[in-house]
């Protein structure tokens, strides 16, 4: 039995030391700011003990002030929120400071401005609505709303002053589109009247433009015409346009010899300075397409061939010819060796 209880005692020491006891004793008392959570220890620090160890000594002293800010906390009133017990906070004390500014209140709109003038009070509305004409629940927006609109308007009664051919569908989306956009710009525009940013009425000009601007855009469009402008009718006290564009300037032709020989000069070293450079593929293609003219030639004449009594066979060449050859070609005439040449070129195309 004392055995046992030994071991208990032994075991309770042992959680006594692993746990630190709630209470702690400090020679100044912390300043709490609860509504912040923020406890400041205004103690000394001991030195030695802090370069001794100081990670140690660092942990040791955040646990005690953590504890002692827990303790504080358990003293305010606290209540039961369904399973848990939670402690009121007060409103803090410490200003802390801000990494951005308070957000400027917002301005209400003018349906906003004008509700509140009239009392009108926003109500919450649920998606479903009961629709008379297809008897049933259908939502306002989302899922199913263009599903429901097309079930409900599948007809459309043709006006009496309408065009019978005209797209009565259509004509609808688009008027549908037409309001989005006018509903788009009025949300638009309010919120620019909130901020008070001045809406321009029309489409205001991009920049403001030159006299030479203006003239340039005067003398198009008179002349965007077919005759080009020669007999469109000038305005009362119109000046007569001059010449717009860029002139061709040419050198005077007596004048100075010394910016003539400079600018001579100039383009001399120009050219001189200019390698000739060489095409190779240029060079190459050109001499292909003459080797291949050639070859086409010589594939178009006809072949000679001997003929009996003819002098020049291949056994009548030269001085060592046949016995009974000669080695000088008979003299023909100019026309009977065109025409034989003639005769020969087209024979095979007849």
């Amino acid at each position: 039995m004392a055995d046992f209880v030994g071991d208990l005692l032994r075991k309770a020491a042992g959680k006594s030391e692993k746990y630190k006891s709630t209470e702690v004793q400090k020679n100044l008392e912390l300043d709490f700011d609860l509504g912040n959570l923020l406890a400041v220890d205004n103690n000394p620090i001991d030195l030695k003990q802090y370069r001794s160890d100081p990670e140690s000594f660092l942990k040791d002293l955040a646990r005690d002030n953590t504890q002692l800010l827990i303790n504080k906390v358990w003293q305010l009133p606290v209540e039961r929120v369904t399973d848990a017990i939670v402690a009121k906070i007060p409103a803090p004390t410490t200003v802390l400071p801000r990494e951005k500014p308070a957000p400027k209140v917002r301005q209400p709109t003018r349906w906003e401005q004008y509700a509140r003038i009239k009392g009108i009070k926003k109500k919450k509305r649920g998606n479903l609505v009961w629709d008379e004409e297809l008897n049933k629940w259908v939502p306002r927006w989302g899922y199913k709303r263009a599903e429901a609109d097309r079930e409900k308007n599948w007809l459309i009664e043709l006006p009496g002053n309408a065009d019978p051919y005209e797209d009565q569908f259509a004509k609808r989306a688009a008027a549908k589109k037409e309001r989005v956009a006018k509903n788009e710009y009025q949300r638009l525009r309010n919120i620019a009247g909130s901020r008070k940013i001045r809406v321009p009425r029309g489409i205001p000009p991009t920049d403001k433009q030159t006299k030479e601007q203006v003239g340039k855009s005067i003398m198009l469009a008179r002349s965007a015409t077919a005759s080009l402008g020669r007999f469109t009718e000038n305005v009362k006290n119109e000046k007569p346009s001059k010449g717009h564009g860029k002139k061709r300037k040419f050198l005077p032709l007596v004048g100075n010899m010394q910016e003539e020989r400079e600018r001579n000069l100039e383009i001399l070293n120009i050219v001189s300075k200019k390698k000739a450079k060489l095409n190779l593929s240029k060079a190459v293609n050109v001499q292909v397409a003459e080797d291949e003219q050639t070859e086409l030639r010589q594939r178009k004449l006809p072949k000679r061939r001997s003929k009996a009594g003819d002098t020049r066979g291949r056994w009548n060449r030269g001085k060592g010819g046949h016995k009974g050859g000669s080695n000088k070609r008979k003299k023909r005439s100019e026309e009977r060796r065109v025409g034989k040449e003639c005769r020969s070129r087209w024979s095979p195309y007849h």
